[in-house]
């Protein structure tokens, strides 16, 4: 049959080849788009509300300065690094991902063959997604970009904005790329069967431990604004939050490559243990704090959100649920309880609580998927030999053990790492800020600032006109409550 026979929809061109799958490859640009989405706006907007109203800008601005930095990064060197041809165990090799040649061609990534027990028999070939590889390269553009936004959130309110430019392109490439090829390139996790279905370990383990261990190398905040850091609009953290959540439908959902029906059950599976997660801590806010805090229900959502992610496409539905309960009880006792009994997270200021809402939830979800990864689905997703969770009996015992070892490497690796690029950046230029510029924040680090309170663009000069202006009706903003994470 010639194909001028076919529907329109369904002929070939020079820009529709043979091997191209129109299905896949939509989903697969739409889910990279949601995810860059929770980083921009998303994480900009969150971020800009949640902290003091001095640092909205400085916050926002390090979220999106990370996002654009990345970028530039990932298609010159660090892409290949992650998911191109093998140089070490932990590492691929470095070269542009900007040919002409290599974008538009099909895609394939040459280390992710899998070999049964290490050996050389050949179990899971090579993936090859039916779309062009410039779709791989924007989707894993977009959560190399998250992970350093995330871990950003560990050093607002004081970290010198130079030196978080210079941060951004070594911590992305000694950390993440080690991580990334590590589990997901075709590394030696990944040929032990390490499980991470999508970012449980590469993103947010290593954001949460990367974070806490820059925070303590800059150093903490100015005394008072760790004594009194209230968000200055609760609105925009909902925002933001709502990107988050609706966005990580692309993060999870994205995750197989394909349109298939694993994408399916890891976007229901990531909805259920988000909410699940969000009432847990609410009902904990209430009984001990006895008040439901907004704040506290964002922790709680994304504590859901990184949990279910390492086992979004390979728990079952009960199962998600379970990881929710547990996201949103033990990061909770974690951050509410033992961080203020503990003297090492105490001396350590990780601002938004990083260490707990992914680090914890991460390794968590990382040892849940150890228990609950059904077989059925595992093999849906990545045939390997004995890939299932402790709960289903058999070998299952033995993949809790590799999700356990797994993550020890992530966080020894991400602490060591992150510790000689914080010394190293401190030598050239402070890690943070001089004390002038934590006093005044925004305005003193930018020459901007996040509201214009008074006439035309001018805030409002409160010495001038006093709080409450009878001629004009003007107020001074009165700040809401401490968020529970400070």
């Amino acid at each position: 049959m010639s194909s001028g026979s076919f529907p329109t929809a369904y002929q070939t061109s020079a820009s529709v080849p043979d091997w191209l799958n129109k299905g896949d490859n939509a989903w697969q640009l739409t889910a990279s788009t949601l995810v860059a989405l929770q980083s921009f706006p998303g994480l900009v907007v969150l971020y800009g509300g949640i902290v003091k109203k001095k640092w909205a800008v400085n916050s926002a601005f390090m979220a999106l300065y990370a996002f654009a930095a990345v970028w530039i990064c990932w298609v010159t060197w660090a892409y290949n690094m992650s998911f191109g041809d093998k140089l070490l165990p932990i590492w691929g090799k470095a070269r542009p991902a900007l040919n002409q040649a290599l974008l538009v061609g099909p895609a394939a990534l040459p280390a992710t063959a899998h070999y049964h027990a290490g050996g050389d028999v050949l179990e899971t070939a090579a993936a090859e997604p039916l779309y062009p590889m410039a779709t791989v390269v924007y989707f894993q553009c977009v959560f190399a970009a998250i992970t350093l936004i995330l871990l950003g959130g560990s050093l607002l309110g004081r970290m010198s904005f130079l030196a978080w430019m210079i941060f951004v392109p070594l911590w992305l490439t000694f950390s993440y790329t080690i991580g990334a090829f590590s589990v997901w390139g075709g590394g030696f996790l990944f040929q032990w069967g390490v499980i991470d279905y999508c970012g449980g370990y590469v993103i947010h383990l290593s954001a949460g431990f990367a974070g806490f261990t820059a925070a303590y190398w800059v150093g903490p905040r100015a005394q008072k604004d760790r004594e009194r850091f209230p968000p200055n609009n609760i609105l925009f953290t909902l925002t933001g939050a709502g990107l988050l959540w609706m966005g990580w439908a692309g993060f999870n959902g994205g995750g197989p490559y394909a349109a298939n029906v694993v994408a399916s059950i890891a976007i229901v599976n990531t909805n259920i243990c988000a909410a699940m997660s969000l009432i847990v801590w609410t009902c904990l806010d209430v009984i001990f704090f006895k008040k439901p805090s907004v704040v506290g229900a964002v922790q709680g959502m994304i504590t859901g959100l990184v949990c279910i992610t390492p086992g979004a496409g390979l728990v079952q539905g009960w199962a998600a649920m379970v990881m929710g309960v547990l996201a949103g009880s033990i990061p909770w006792y974690t951050m509410m309880i033992l961080h203020k009994r503990s003297r090492i997270l105490k001396q350590v200021d990780d601002t938004l609580g990083v260490i707990h809402t992914h680090g914890v939830a991460g390794l968590l979800g990382g040892l849940l998927t150890g228990l609950f990864a059904e077989p059925t689905l595992c093999n849906l997703f990545l045939p390997v030999t004995n890939s299932q969770g402790a709960f289903y009996g058999g070998g299952g015992g033995a993949q809790f053990g590799k999700q356990l070892a797994g993550a020890l490497f992530i966080v020894g690796w991400n602490v060591a790492v992150t510790s000689i690029i914080c010394v190293a950046i401190n030598a050239a230029v402070p890690l943070r800020m001089p004390d002038d510029k934590l006093e005044v924040g925004d305005d003193a680090v930018h020459g901007e600032e996040a509201y214009a309170l008074w006439g035309d663009g001018e805030l409002y000069d409160v010495t001038k006109h006093g709080a409450d202006d009878t001629e004009h009706g003007a107020r001074a903003a009165v700040a809401p409550a401490a968020s529970p994470m400070n």
